[in-house]
């Protein structure tokens, strides 16, 4: 049983667990652009960038590269995807009981 957000008898918080996850996704976000950097400047390669950044309504999108077209494709696509899961996620219950 929870009280207070407290496992009883462990004394663990389960918030606490749980932002100690998102530091470490944030943390693995870091490392692996750190380790693309390198990576692209030891092997000489040549990269391409593409995004999607949403501020309210209104969308950025932005790219470089020779590929950056289809990554700013493949970010709109994406975006669109995430907006819809997010309003069908949060779409009110319907009341099957009243």
């Amino acid at each position: 049983m929870l009280i207070g957000g407290e496992a009883e008898g462990e004394g663990i918080s389960i918030s606490n667990r749980l932002f100690d996850f998102l530091l470490l996704g944030i943390a693995l976000v870091f490392v692996g652009v750190a380790v693309l950097v390198v990576a692209s400047l030891v092997l000489g390669g040549s990269g391409s960038v593409g995004g999607v950044i949403l501020i309210g309504p209104i969308p950025i999108v932005f790219g470089a590269g020779s590929d950056a077209g289809w990554l700013i494709a493949v970010s709109i696509i994406l975006t669109v995807v995430s907006i819809v899961l997010f309003l069908l996620i949060n779409r009110p219950a319907k009341k099957f009981f009243s």
